[in-house]
């Protein structure tokens, strides 16, 4: 297993605006955004000292989901190599990457040249999928990833180890002889973590995951799916500990001055620092936070106070 967050602190990522733009989630300025916003929005978490900034990933939306998901979704190894070239110390997070659409060796290739070219900041986050037609599309079994992503994932650790000529064998997957350069910088291997709230996506995390990335738990929820996360991994024989994370509410450092949602933690740094800090009461050794805003200027100025005023408290 691999570990990469700082031992007993509590650190915080982000998920970039603009690469995604669900309904459910992105603010009205990220239809006219592109590129130079993704980079300002970046370098702005990298100077405030964000454990990592992240991308989330989908092949295609159908027209029955197109309403409230869109169809802007940024491919993720060209958005983290493109951001890793304009940054010099946050970590890139596949936040999640649907490994199981593709063969493992073209996703050991993919993110192995992203490790290369970012110094050695990736984390591979990787989850099962919802969207059936993307599947289909491509021809994989909608039914069965699943179980082709605990396969997948068990394969790509083999060949984002060390070895250049990795190999694996499982029922769907098989490689030997083949090499694979260049290599990843992080030795033994970038860190996978398992994406998904459901029992199955815990049991994976568990069992197969250097990390955790919850999706849609509630903070009183948090605790148990915790406990059964460390019951799982105890229960399967796994001594090295897992790297629990969770998504937060939606954040505003001070007095926003206009309508940014109930359920918004807003005010002044140590409130906010306050309500975080009993995630990491919780277990939780990384939040991911996601600020209000209305435009680029305004999250740039959201992303560095945090950064500035409400990390630092995080571990007072």
């Amino acid at each position: 297993m691999v570990q990469v967050l700082p031992q007993g602190r509590l650190v915080y990522g982000m998920q970039l605006p603009v690469q995604a733009q669900s309904t459910l989630f992105a603010e009205g300025w990220e239809a006219a955004a592109g590129p130079a916003d993704l980079v300002a929005v970046a370098r702005a978490a990298d100077r405030a000292g964000f454990a990592y900034v992240a991308c989330c990933e989908h092949v295609a939306i159908p027209r029955r989901l197109a309403g409230p998901m869109g169809t802007v979704w940024y491919d993720p190894v060209a958005t983290l190599s493109y951001l890793a070239a304009v940054t010099e110390r946050v970590r890139l997070l596949s936040h999640v990457a649907v490994v199981g659409l593709r063969h493992p060796l073209l996703g050991a290739k993919q993110y192995a040249t992203v490790d290369r070219l970012s110094g050695g900041r990736l984390i591979l986050g990787v989850g099962a999928g919802h969207v059936r037609e993307e599947f289909e599309a491509v021809g994989v079994d909608f039914a069965r990833r699943g179980a082709v992503l605990d396969e997948a994932i068990d394969a790509l650790k083999a060949a984002l180890g060390p070895e250049e000529f990795p190999e694996f064998k499982g029922e769907r997957f098989a490689f030997a002889g083949l090499g694979q350069a260049p290599r990843p910088v992080q030795v033994p291997r970038p860190p996978v973590w398992v994406g998904g709230s459901s029992p199955a996506a815990v049991r994976r995390a568990a069992v197969r995951g250097d990390g955790w990335l919850p999706q849609g738990d509630r903070r009183e929820q948090l605790p148990a799916q915790i406990a059964k996360v460390r019951r799982l991994r105890e229960e399967a024989g796994v001594a090295e500990p897992i790297e629990i994370g969770t998504i937060a509410e939606p954040v505003y450092v001070g007095n926003p001055g206009w309508d940014v949602g109930r359920r918004t933690l807003v005010g002044a740094p140590e409130r906010i620092a306050a309500s975080l800090r009993e995630y990491a009461a919780m277990g939780v050794q990384q939040v991911q936070v996601r600020f209000r805003s209305r435009d680029r200027a305004e999250l740039v100025e959201q992303v560095t106070a945090f950064g500035a005023e409400v990390g630092p408290l995080l571990n007072a």
